[in-house]
């Protein structure tokens, strides 16, 4: 069962796919019934320029059509934005930070300065480069997500992702596969 609504931010640089990312788990959600919202926070980014993306997931239809400002989840597509960006801005006790790493919850949890309990994390660069080829983090990042969250059916997220693919890389089976292994493996090995 869904919470009423969850709320999520994601933080990644230009040219990551956080924006991409964000619409993709939204039209995933979307297919099951619920009601969702993505957009991203447009600015003067260029390629590599901290990005924002956030989405709203409800039972219900959404009335809000503001910024979040109190996360439930904050994906982090590049762990160097917690050097810069305030990532777990508005994150409270409850909230949960997924962070694209090599290094375990609890040093991420030090380095953040919040609970280990709060914190997962995953490898999604190395899932994307053994996947795809690329250091493209948003799609591994979208099925830890969906893992974190654990109300969401992770096959009803990969057909869905499988169909929005096929319809944009139907002439590159290649890119439609990789990124649906990607997904399927983040679920499996995000950790807290």
């Amino acid at each position: 069962m869904l919470a009423k609504m969850i709320e999520v931010r994601w933080h990644g640089r230009g040219g990551q796919g956080a924006k991409t990312a964000a619409l993709l788990f939204a039209e995933a959600v979307l297919a099951t019934g619920k009601y969702i919202q993505a957009f991203p926070e447009y600015g003067p980014e260029r390629m590599g320029a901290p990005v924002q993306s956030f989405n709203r997931v409800s039972e219900d239809p959404i009335t809000i059509h503001s910024g979040i400002t109190n996360p439930n989840y904050v994906v982090i597509l590049d762990p160097s934005l917690m050097e810069s960006v305030s990532v777990t801005e508005g994150v409270g006790q409850n909230g949960k930070v997924i962070v694209n790493t090599s290094f375990s919850a609890s040093e991420i949890a030090q380095k953040l300065g919040i609970d280990a309990g709060q914190v997962y994390v995953v490898n999604a660069s190395q899932i994307a480069v053994e996947t795809m080829g690329k250091d493209i983090p948003n799609t591994p990042m979208l099925g830890a997500l969906v893992k974190v969250i654990g109300s969401l059916d992770i096959d009803s997220v990969l057909e869905d992702t499988k169909i929005k693919l096929t319809a944009k890389f139907r002439h590159k089976p290649e890119v439609i596969e990789g990124n649906l292994a990607s997904i399927k493996r983040a679920f499996d090995e995000v950790k807290n």
